[in-house]
């Protein structure tokens, strides 16, 4: 019997090493190409940090653009079907999964910048956007830091400027922004805006100053319209890292532990910082002739004419069930811009 005993214990505790000692490769697929600021600022900094907490048992395997297949509209699913282990990407490509994420998306709710934005973003999702993502392991919910208007041929002033302008838009929620100030939207992922303006397909983007560089924009834009200081984004794209849940459930409680030490909040402010110093580098190589001053006045008028884009979406957000004004006033309340 005591053999017995003896036996079993040194089973268990062989088990034990074993589980201890599990190294694990993580599949990481986003939609940008693997120059872009968010695989080579953020991304692989993190994955270096995990294999380095972990003593080499946490590795990363990168697919950028898209690389595992399928289109920006798919990763979601291809984390939550286990195709990537973790996935990074825009909420939005996937229209209609992640509904409550897309308040932070309506006109003129957030500020700009990553930190500004970030912190705003990460409080909603915890306190009120947690059961869009379920059946994820979240890692981080965050934002591009505010967009901006950036045309081919014609410069942005004023709302009338707008008028008959093709714009591409990142999302339904984007296009609807678009649409109120006048213009028309074409939805688009990233990848596909710069050819499309030079190919005149649209006049413009209305995208972040961080993706300009990485898509090459400023390549085929001459002019960016500069909003007033302390006045809300024209719009945000959120972005979100997921995990697939039966990959994180799977992993020994140690390796567990260190990617959630890793992520949430922490990861929300490496993205942040990451993302102000490539848009204010971003800003500061655009020739300072092609800037576009909207004076507050303008801008005001365009924040007006998108009012009826936000309650369009409180509109649709309540037939889904959900609680479309509370949600904007949410938004705004976390932001400061109690409308």
């Amino acid at each position: 019997m005591k053999t017995m005993t003896i036996t079993a214990l040194c089973l268990a505790m062989a088990g034990a090493a074993s589980a201890q000692a599990e190294t694990v490769t993580l599949k990481v697929a986003h939609f940008l190409p693997s120059t872009s600021n968010a695989q080579v600022n953020i991304i692989e900094p993190w994955c270096e940090q995990l294999r380095q907490e972990s003593n080499d048992r946490i590795k990363c395997q990168l697919y950028p653009s898209m690389q595992l297949g399928g289109t920006p509209a798919k990763l979601a699913d291809m984390a939550r079907n286990g195709v990537a282990d973790i996935v990074w990407t825009a909420p939005a490509y996937s229209a209609g999964k992640f509904p409550r994420v897309e308040a932070l998306e309506l006109p003129f709710v957030l500020p700009y910048g990553g930190k500004a934005g970030n912190e705003i973003i990460w409080n909603f999702y915890e306190q009120y956007a947690k059961d869009d993502f379920k059946g994820y392991k979240v890692l981080v919910v965050h934002g591009d830091g505010g967009m901006n208007l950036h045309t081919r041929g014609k410069a942005v002033q004023t709302l009338a400027d707008l008028k008959g302008l093709k714009l591409r838009a990142s999302s339904r929620t984007a296009a609807k922004t678009v649409e109120g100030l006048g213009a028309t939207p074409v939805s688009m992922p990233p990848a596909q805006m710069t050819e499309a303006i030079s190919k005149g397909v649209v006049d413009g983007a209305l995208a972040a100053w961080e993706v300009v560089p990485a898509t090459k924009l400023d390549e085929v834009t001459q002019y960016h319209s500069v909003t007033p200081a302390g006045q809300p984004a024209f719009g945000y794209t959120v972005l979100a890292m997921l995990m697939n849940q039966r990959k994180f459930d799977s992993l020994p409680a140690d390796l567990q532990a260190i990617i959630e030490r890793n992520s949430g909040k922490v990861l929300s402010e490496r993205f942040a910082t990451a993302w102000d110093k490539a848009s204010d580098a971003a800003y500061v190589a655009t020739p300072a002739a092609g800037r576009v001053a909207i004076d507050a006045k303008d801008y005001s008028l365009m924040q007006a004419s998108t009012a009826d884009a936000v309650q369009q979406w409180i509109k649709e957000a309540d037939e889904k069930g959900l609680d479309g004004k509370a949600l904007v006033q949410d938004v705004r309340s976390l932001s400061g811009l109690a409308q």
